[in-house]
């Protein structure tokens, strides 16, 4: 869980794992004074006032024995007193207020300008000076000038505005592709004609229009070095949305967040180093400081940056990713995160929205369901930094358990020693590492239901529980017609009770990959092939699955997208009291080994798992299944992206 990005930016400090590498500082204004927003008529004042001091310095360094002083007579005193000297001409006074903006009339604009240019012809006598002014006023006299100069005047205008309309979501354009993604296989009228809208130049032109009025910037010289004014309309609801570490006496831009003002306003970039933030001066200070600076401001934001020398990357279209987690993460347990305010808590199972891989090492993203309540992204460890760790964290451990045996270890010669760690290499191959899959909502066809699979260890009352469905409704619910080497006996029919089929057949099935598990049983193969669930599923049926933890992996991997149920055992009085009532009178170390068992079965392949049901009340639990169920009908699901394909 992100705890305190809520504040905007964030620090570097020391690598330390209490003194974080990155720190962010964010605007809410939930406490404290607000700093108030700066007037519009003075943006460039913080550049105007380096460039005033720049001014001075050199006036002071020119000046020499020809400076007047004007206490050196007593008529040059009275002149210095006196106020003002000459007379104001009002006649430029209103020219000078409107010199930088466009008239309400662009026609009277360009009349006056072609009057003005028929006066400097006649007074010209060069030839190619009065050439020079027939082509333009020529140009100026054109019909597509006047339209683009009545054009531009609007615009000026429109622009002019002090404080813009901040836009609903900062996630616009990224929603936009993810519905025109779902809208690519849609036939309906509505979804093509959303669709058409969607990929409509002028909407996607004002989308980067809005996106431009986040924030202004200016660009000036101070002292020979390039500054960059930027100001940022931020409300006190949203976050700003970065990050910023200690570089010498500098602090710098270190990460810019989804979802804050920074990012919307695309103005902020990684490596910018701030010089003042609202006239206050920022180089010098602890990122600590700018933390508790910025923590409660809002409004209008001015920052006086140097921009980053970095080469800044085309801009380019972030393709949302959606993944399921098969690791448990704490950031505050990770020395290792960048920034742990930003870090993002998450448990196995978990669905994670992937919305920047920028740095490869870590991620932006955000927690399935807590999008309204998580503004800004939170940090998770990328999918290939988390291989290398957890991949150097076992090959750790492996030799820590060889060293600690190795006293009954016999030595083994170089060649055997290279095999051995060829063979080490191999085991930790980063595919094999559990990390995230790409995941994409899949809604069940009306006629071709999802394969319902329920685990758990013997007594947990799964295979109990998939009886009693089939009694309740047989037409709905079936089971997979298994496959037998044994001989048919005589009530038996194949096809209904089994399908009886000769062991080289059954062997050469099994080869091929065709059974979801199998087994021997007094010299017999038994086994349950995918062809039966399909059968099933084709009837229109759900097909109930009692399987054992390894045959998960053969059931995902084929193309009958199954909904895998964990049904844990209660507490062992409990599950005591259960087996009681079905006249069993279980010893206390098999009821340790059916929850220890059930823990195992949960570390090993919880990641396979879609929901898990306690059963700790058989009719309770009965019911949460049949609800399970019904849900496939009414709601989209996770699947595999792979599964999809």
């Amino acid at each position: 869980m992100i705890t305190s990005h809520m504040n905007g930016f964030v620090q570097e400090g020391s690598g330390q794992a209490k003194s974080h590498r990155e720190r962010a500082v964010d605007c809410p204004g939930e406490d404290g004074n607000p700093v108030k927003a700066s007037h519009g008529g003075s943006k460039m004042e913080r550049i105007q006032h380096y460039q005033e001091e720049l001014r001075k310095r050199r006036e002071e360094e020119g000046r020499g024995k020809h400076d007047i002083d004007p206490n050196a007579s007593l008529r040059l005193k009275k002149l210095s007193q006196n106020p003002k000297s000459g007379i104001d001409n009002p006649t430029f006074e209103e020219k000078e207020k409107a010199k930088d903006t466009c008239s309400q009339d662009p026609v009277a604009d360009l009349v006056e300008l072609l009057q003005a240019l028929k006066w400097a012809s006649h007074i010209l006598s060069d030839t190619q000076s009065q050439q020079d002014v027939d082509m333009l006023m020529r140009f100026v006299a054109k019909e597509d000038f006047r339209s683009a100069y009545t054009l531009y005047c609007a615009v000026s205008q429109q622009m002019s505005r002090v404080s813009p309309n901040l836009p609903l979501t900062a996630q616009a354009e990224d929603l936009c592709q993810e519905v025109q993604k779902i809208l690519q296989s849609s036939q309906q009228k509505e979804g093509l004609e959303l669709q058409a809208l969607l990929t409509n130049p002028h909407l996607q032109a004002h989308d980067g229009v809005a996106v431009q009025e986040m924030g202004e910037e200016n660009v000036t010289q101070y002292l020979g070095e390039t500054v960059k004014l930027v100001r940022l309309e931020k409300a006190r609801d949203t976050p700003l949305g970065a990050t910023v570490r200690n570089d010498m006496e500098s602090v710098v831009v270190s990460r810019v967040v989804k979802g804050g003002a920074a990012e919307s306003s695309g103005l902020l970039s990684e490596g910018d180093e701030i010089l003042e933030i609202n006239g206050v001066s920022i180089r010098g200070k602890h990122i600590n400081e700018v933390h508790d600076l910025l923590q409660q401001m809002h409004g209008t934001l001015t920052f006086l940056l140097i921009p980053s020398s970095q080469i800044k990357p085309a801009p380019h279209r972030q393709t949302v990713i959606h993944v399921r987690a098969y690791f448990d993460y704490d950031p505050s347990d990770d020395p290792f995160v960048p920034c742990r305010e930003l870090g993002l808590s998450f448990h196995k199972g978990d669905i994670l929205h992937v919305i920047s891989q920028d740095d490869p090492n870590w991620w932006q993203a955000y927690r399935d369901g807590d999008e309204e309540n998580q503004l800004l992204a939170g940090l998770i460890p990328g999918k290939s930094f988390q291989q290398q760790r957890e991949s150097l964290k076992k090959t750790i451990t492996d030799r820590s358990r060889e060293h600690q045996g190795k006293h009954w270890y016999a030595k083994k010669s170089k060649k055997q020693r290279k095999k051995s760690t060829a063979t080490l290499n191999r085991n930790a191959e980063y595919d094999d590492i559990l990390t995230y899959e790409e995941m994409s909502l899949y809604h069940q066809p009306a006629n071709r239901k999802r394969p319902i699979a329920l685990i758990g260890p013997t007594n947990s009352g799964h295979d109990e529980l998939r009886r009693r469905l089939l009694s309740i409704e047989p037409d709905k619910f079936a089971v997979a017609v298994p496959h037998t080497t044994r001989n048919s006996r005589i009530h038996e029919r194949k096809g209904r009770e089994y399908h009886f089929v000769s062991r080289p057949s059954f062997e050469a099935d099994l080869a091929a990959g065709k059974f979801i598990e199998s087994g021997e049983f007094e010299k017999n193969l038994y086994g349950t092939s995918t062809d039966s669930v399909r059968h099933v599923i084709n009837s229109g049926r759900i097909c109930l699955l009692c399987l054992h933890t390894r045959s998960l992996r053969v059931l995902r991997s084929s193309n009958l997208k199954p909904y895998v149920i964990f049904i844990a055992p209660p507490s062992q009085e409990r599950l005591r009291t259960l087996l009681a009532t079905e006249g069993k009178t279980p010893k206390p170390e098999d009821l340790k080994e059916v929850t220890e068992k059930a823990r195992e079965m949960e570390h090993n392949f919880g990641h396979f798992f879609d929901a898990t049901i306690v059963n700790g009340d058989p009719e309770q639990a009965f019911h949460e299944l049949r609800r399970l169920i019904d849900k496939l009908d009414t709601e989209p699901q996770w699947v595999p992206t792979s599964w999809l394909c």
